[in-house]
């Protein structure tokens, strides 16, 4: 195998090992270093920032020891954490064992950088598979899985990346250069560079420098499967809310395939070279717009923006003449790569925080994306360009077949359909399930799953609902919840269009509607989702899923007093069900607006019924309430530690025809 075919697939794999240690630290933070939203964000923020801030040391460590020693040492660390995280700890050992092998992948990064003036094919073919194989998985990585499979997959990867990261590179230019004192004996003259080897230029700043912020925004937008599947929900109807949609990872593969054809090959002449840029720009701009129905424009522009500013930064200049020029080239590769990766972090911090801190948060991919455009578009011409080490078109047509897959064998639609006659009860269950992340930290799907659908519920109300958040790894958490129990659902957007709260009914729904909620001074946003469900034979009853978000130091009473009202607006007298994370006890103000609206506690025969913490519950928070008509019974909060909070569930008994 050629050189540049070598380090471009070792750096390819690299890339993609160190995204999957991301999709595990990233939430991370929140879950286990944040313990239970109790830690202050701007702790969280300082402690995910260190981290890249440390590595800014990295390039010094490779002028001194030599790029080589120090790649090997942290692929090796990289690749050993990775493989132990398919183990699935949990806990305060995942949250270290993830930090270590960021941090070994921020240095390896930066080792590599040292060696390899053409980074662009070998990262847009990371992001790229990365994408592909994180929609065929159906958004949920090997990491998460733990079976045979997961083991063997992650053990070839983690092999095919070492026995890469093994084999000796150039041993001209910037790899002589920076080759430490125990290379130094070799000199220029007995450094044999064969046929198949390729030289370091003095290029390739501008692309490694892109290398964060590009990973940044390819996981936010341009190549996210969550996203792209969450995009396609909003267009099921069309009313605001999303649904479950039909073949919703359709748009991956061309995604990718635009992304892959723009950075392989060359970037036009003249003016043409802004169409990258612009594209982009426009993507970023339709992301901070909010809206569910700009979520597929968002994603295709922003993918073709995004790979046409990374060619454009493809530098191919000749080799250094001199030893000196290449040393100073590789470390000014390291520094830019070190300096992109925290960007990175300062973005990601930047952008997530905002839903603790209660800040404005649009402009974040927005900048991100004008700092790629302007690196990008002011980049040197390269007059006679090299060919990459891949053809760009079969390339590209390989990685769009492996996403082609995604549509076929992850996207799975439950259908509802109306029972013989309607039904004498309604089991209701109500859960806020944190993103899908358990106590330790580990994503739950299945103890999620399980607890719910021990109590047979006919309609299932969630709370803390995440569709594509990278911060929470980039899972779409309501479809593969939705696949497991087998139920459709109806999603209302709340903080952002891919955080809210949903629906999940055993029945046929209709007239969806969402009612933003006024913050009141609480920094995430907060709404009510009111649903139909059509139980045949023209009996219908209304359901309200909502989270209450209190201000500092108060009860959340102006909201509850505007979910009531809307409420029962809706229902117009026919039966309803409001449910969620209410976050007030009972008998507290907020609590009373709903009794003072004419509903009743399902809850009520129970009490007390503690439901947060999961693990040692204390707080009455999420709770149930019904219409007089109603009678509920059988009222519990089943333990589990899938997420901080214990669901809810009761059984109502339907008012006679």
């Amino acid at each position: 195998m050629r050189y540049r075919q070598l380090t471009t697939g070792t750096l390819a794999l690299g890339v993609l090992l160190l995204i999957d240690v991301l999709r595990v630290w990233l939430p991370g933070i929140i879950t286990i270093f944040g313990q239970a939203a109790s830690t202050p964000a701007e702790l969280m923020g300082a402690f995910a920032l260190g981290w890249f801030v440390l590595a800014m040391g990295a390039p010094a460590v490779v002028r001194r020891v030599g790029a080589r020693p120090v790649t090997v040492v942290a692929a090796v660390a990289l690749a050993v954490a990775r493989l132990a995280l398919t183990a699935a700890p949990g806990g305060r050992t995942q949250l270290w064992l993830a930090t270590a092998g960021l941090l070994a992948g921020l240095v390896w990064l930066v080792g590599v950088a040292a060696d390899t003036d053409r980074p662009v094919p070998g990262l847009a073919l990371g992001f790229a598979v990365n994408a592909a194989v994180h929609a065929v998985l159906d958004t949920v990585d090997l990491v998460w899985r733990g079976d045979w499979v997961a083991w063997l997959l992650s053990a070839v990867a983690v092999a095919v990346f070492l026995v890469g990261t093994a084999q000796p590179g150039q041993r001209g230019g910037a790899g002589n250069a920076l080759a430490g004192p125990a290379d130094a004996a070799v000199g220029p003259a007995e450094a044999p560079v064969g046929p198949a080897e390729a030289p370091v230029g003095p290029g390739g700043g501008r692309a490694w420098l892109l290398a964060g912020p590009a990973l940044l925004l390819a996981g936010m937008v341009a190549l996210s499967p969550a996203l792209a599947r969450t995009g396609m929900s909003y267009l099921v109807v069309g009313d605001g809310v999303a649904r479950s949609p039909l073949f919703g990872l359709a748009p991956v593969p061309v995604a990718v395939a635009g992304f892959l054809c723009a950075a392989l090959t060359g970037p036009p002449r003249g003016w043409g070279r802004a169409y990258g840029p612009v594209a982009l720009l426009g993507g970023a701009v339709l992301f901070a717009l909010d809206r569910g129905d700009l979520l597929l424009p968002a994603i295709l522009l922003a993918a073709v923006g995004l790979g046409a500013c990374l060619a454009l930064t493809d530098d191919t200049r000749p080799p250094a003449a001199d030893t000196a020029s290449a040393g100073t080239s590789a470390a000014r590769r390291g520094y830019a790569v070190a300096a992109g990766m925290l960007v990175f972090a300062l973005g990601a911090v930047g952008y997530y925080s905002a839903y603790d801190l209660g800040y404005p948060n649009a402009a974040v991919p927005v900048v991100v994306a004008v700092l790629i455009a302007a690196v990008a578009f002011t980049a040197r011409p390269v007059g006679d360009r090299l060919p990459g080490p891949f053809p760009p078109l079969r390339a590209a047509a390989a990685v769009t077949a492996l996403a082609l897959l995604a549509p076929v064998l992850a996207d799975e639609v439950p259908v509802a359909s109306n029972r013989d006659g309607p039904p004498e009860r309604l089991t209701v269950v109500a859960y806020n399930i944190r993103m899908g992340f358990g106590l330790d930290g580990r994503f739950d799907l299945a103890g999620l799953a399980e607890v719910v659908e021990r109590q047979r519920p006919d309609v299932v109300l969630l709370s803390e609902v995440d569709r594509a958040w990278l911060l929470n790894g980039g899972h779409d958490t309501l479809d593969l919840l939705a696949d497991r129990l087998g139920m459709p659902y109806v999603f209302g957007p709340a903080a952002d269009p891919v955080w809210g709260d949903a629906v999940l009914s055993r029945w046929p729904v209709d007239d969806p509607r969402t009612l933003p909620l006024a913050a009141v001074g609480a920094p995430t946003g907060a709404q009510a989702l009111a649903v139909t469900l059509d139980l045949g034979d023209g009996v219908r009853t209304a359901v309200v899923s909502t989270h209450l978000q209190p201000p500092p130091g108060k009860g959340p009473v102006v909201q509850a007093r505007a979910v009531a009202d809307f409420a029962t607006r809706y229902a117009a007298g026919r039966p309803l069900v409001v449910a969620g994370d209410l976050n007030t006890e009972p008998g507290d103000e907020a609590f009373v607006e709903f009794t003072k609206a004419g509903l009743v506690d399902a809850l009520a025969a129970a009490r007390p019924l503690a439901t947060s913490p999961a693990d040692d519950p204390r707080q009455q928070i999420d709770h149930i309430f019904v219409s007089p008509g109603l009678t509920p019974g059988d009222p519990v909060a089943p333990r589990s530690t899938a997420s901080d909070h214990l669901p809810v569930a009761v059984t109502v008994t339907l008012p006679p025809r």
